[in-house]
């Protein structure tokens, strides 16, 4: 019988496609209870106050209020994730304009609305700081009194001795020092990374309801549905167990959507209303509120030969925390561990330093750290090829990484595919072609970063209809995993794809508190593992109750394409059917997969990426009208979902490079809406062309690579390299908007 077709690196429709286009879907916002009531926050208008007073009576008057609840109610309370240092409502001191300070539970949105209103706040303002070199002073405000006091934090990596300091995290390799000491050249430039939002179409949501058993029942917009039921168990003060988180798609996510949020707040008010509550951000909410990318001052010194050989790096990262630490994992790189590129150099030392300020909390923004990292990198460069006279390619050339060398930070690589990765971006792009005309310019820009890993399962069901059911916890923020685990069953089951499903379970059904969800370029690595992991303890399972019936020893039996048969009495077959209803007993046969992934640093991916712009000298306008990218890639399991993440990627980069910032004025957000936040649309997007280098050494299933965070990075690099090269004008801050450009000029004639 021959082998079923592979559908491995087969472009099948999404296993969820259906769902969302028809408007099945559920997402948290769509959650229908009986008896549910609205929740709304009341937030701080200061960036920096105590708060001496707060008379809520009147808003409970208002018709329709069912609960009240002030932070003077439940003082204490602290949420977050490595650190736990959010007030869940503040109590004592508010640190941002946004802060949550008091919420209300009533029938309808308007009259929640209206019982805010209602209700009185006194404050007695506080000096407040908002640049994170500012808040690094001697004479700067403190935001927190005894950040070693909150639950969570690595002490070791806790700043003390640096004001509003909250961690360091280092990288280093050689003699950094000796390495400039070496150097013909040295140069070093300063580089601004303004706030940018996630800009996913769901907004931040939670649903709580709590039973009559005590249970507490969450929907929540989360791509961490176990480690969300961890912080909010803390928050509360209750045991995990009494939690349940329920399976809802998540509408989007790109890094922001791993925490609480309002869950907490929910619970209170749904525990003194004794009625299931919502609370639905606007976004206008998020934007002022939620928890955007870390605004960033980066540093970077590098020293060189006068042939163009890199010795040297220095690079200091300044990263904004803002008012609270608790929207991320503290050891998390936020960018520092790919900052070396991919590149040659003998002597590093780089750092990330988190400090807080009086805006907007920090969070994780798609390859968190990374774009701000590269931006400053990869600029840079630029500048160093420049002042050496080489062309910025050909510096990039003569110092890339190739097979078998340490990187930056002293990790040697395996199937390095770098040179072959930025040559056939040049190429794509015409690189030494002519210029179309006069004030065009070309810059390009590079990454490399590894798959992620981590702990992870799945259960396996073979059902008594020859069928497949995969259960996770994860569901799917937009990646395309179920997807991806559909095929991965698919493949090593021998079975067509309608044979197959994948079911997202709540956290009652996970058999381990291990699963760390989406994030990091991981969820195909984890998940696709664990399947194949699943599929084969499955197998074994079948084959041996195969060979039962077959009367035959196990390693006669053939298992292909969903039938069983004696390798040497070809003349009866069994189906799955029969040997599952024998094996399970006349029920399905289930089999749980856990696994506990670590990162192979040593196999890695690269991006190179080139932009072609046209600059308007007299206003400053910049004309994105070519950008290609070109991927070092494994085996592709789903080419149109592999192609969906590298044009979004870069979509959203492009909007970070041109047009997106959260702008703050003495603390208060002044793009309030998607009126003033410019996220990108069609008609900003030029034509994009994606090469793919292939590879066969991923550390993936079926030798994958990571794709979800490699699109998505150097584009502001590589569009203000390009910028730079068609009228001469660096800009060291994003966006890169008209009016920068044309202040430049101006400064320049």
């Amino acid at each position: 019988m021959a082998k079923a077709k592979s559908v491995i690196g087969a472009s099948i429709p999404r296993a969820e496609g259906a769902e969302k286009v028809s408007g099945r879907a559920l997402y948290t916002a769509d959650v229908k209870l009986p008896g549910m009531l609205w929740g709304k926050v009341l937030r701080s208008p200061h960036p920096h106050a105590r708060i001496v007073r707060i008379d809520a009576s009147r808003a409970a008057e208002v018709e329709g209020v069912r609960a009240v609840v002030t932070g003077k109610d439940v003082p204490g309370l602290l949420s977050g994730q490595s650190i736990r240092d959010i007030p869940v409502l503040c109590w004592d001191k508010v640190r941002f304009v946004g802060d949550r300070v008091a919420a209300v539970a009533a029938e309808t949105p308007d009259a929640a609305e209206e019982a805010l209103g209602r209700i009185e706040v006194e404050y007695d303002v506080l000096p407040a700081v908002f640049d994170p070199l500012a808040a690094m002073q001697p004479d700067a405000p403190r935001l927190h009194d005894n950040v070693a006091g909150y639950e969570g934090p690595p002490q070791e990596l806790l700043i003390p001795d640096v004001p509003n300091g909250l961690t360091r995290l280092t990288w280093s390799k050689g003699n950094v020092e000796q390495g400039f000491r070496e150097a013909d050249l040295v140069l070093e430039h300063t580089f601004r990374i303004p706030i940018r939002h996630q800009g996913y179409i769901e907004t931040s949501a939670g649903v709580v309801a709590i039973g009559d058993d005590g249970r507490i029942q969450v929907w929540i917009s989360t791509k961490t549905p176990l480690a969300t039921r961890s912080q909010v168990a803390k928050a509360i003060g209750v045991p995990e167990e009494r939690i349940r988180l329920n399976a809802v798609n998540v509408g989007g996510d790109f890094g922001g959507k791993c925490g609480p949020m309002d869950v907490p707040i929910a619970y209170l008010l749904a525990q003194k209303a004794r009625r299931p509550v919502k609370i639905v951000m606007t976004y206008s909410e998020e934007l002022t509120a939620g928890n955007p990318s870390h605004p960033s001052v980066i540093t970077v010194r590098t020293g060189v030969k006068r042939d163009g050989r890199m010795v040297a790096r220095y690079l200091r990262a300044v990263h904004s925390t803002g008012a609270y630490g608790g929207h991320k994992p503290i050891r998390a790189s936020i960018g520092g561990a790919g900052t070396a590129g991919p590149y040659r150099i003998d002597h590093t030392f780089m750092e990330a330093i988190h400090v807080y300020t009086n805006t907007v909390p920090g969070g994780f923004w798609r390859a968190p750290g990374a774009l701000q990292a590269m931006f400053a990198v990869e600029s840079h460069i630029d500048l160093v090829a420049r002042e050496l006279d080489m062309d910025p390619a050909k510096f990039r050339l003569k110092n890339i990484i190739g097979e078998g060398e340490e990187n930056a930070l002293g990790v040697r690589l395996q199937g390095v595919k770098a040179r072959a990765t930025l040559q056939a971006a040049l190429d794509a792009a015409g690189w030494k072609r002519p210029k179309p005309g006069p004030n065009y310019g070309r810059g390009v820009a590079m990454y490399e970063r590894f798959t992620g890993a981590g702990p992870g399962w799945v259960i396996l069901t073979s059902e008594t209809d020859g069928s497949f059911t995969l259960l996770t916890v994860n569901g799917d923020q937009g990646t395309g995993l179920r997807t991806v685990l559909c095929q991965t069953v698919a493949e090593e089951m021998g079975v067509p794809l309608e044979q197959v499903r994948v079911v997202v379970g709540d956290t009652d059904a996970a058999p381990f508190n291990i699963d760390i969800g989406f994030g990091g370029s991981r969820s195909t690595n984890i998940g696709g593992r664990a399947v194949i992991q699943a599929c084969s303890e499955l197998r074994e399972k079948l084959v041996t109750q195969a060979a039962q019936t077959l009367d035959c020893p196990k390693d006669q039996v053939v298992y292909r394409a969903g039938r069983f048969w004696n390798r040497e009495d070809r003349r009866r077959a069994l189906s799955l059917r029969e040997v599952v209803a024998k094996a399970g007993g006349g029920g399905p046969i289930s089999v749980t997969a856990k696994i506990e992934i670590a990162i192979e640093r040593s196999s890695t991916s690269f991006v190179a990426q080139v932009a072609e712009v046209e600059v308007d000298p007299e206003t400053g306008q910049v004309k994105l009208h070519r950008f290609i990218t070109a991927h070092d890639v494994g085996t592709i399991i789903n080419p149109i979902g592999h192609q969906g993440q590298i044009d979004g990627g870069a979509v959203m980069a492009i909007g970070a490079a041109l047009m997106e910032e959260i702008t703050v004025e003495n603390g208060q957000v002044t793009t309030p809406h998607l009126g003033d936040y410019k996220l990108p649309s069609i008609a900003d997007i030029p034509r994009l062309k994606t090469v793919l280098v292939h590879s066969d050494s991923g550390p993936g299933p079926y030798e994958a690579k990571a794709i979800g965070e490699m699109a998505n990075v150097s584009p502001p690099a590589a569009i203000a390299n390009a910028v730079a090269d068609a009228v001469g004008v660096r800009l060291f801050e994003l966006p890169i908007t008209s009016e920068k450009v044309y202040n430049a000029l101006r400064d320049r004639r």
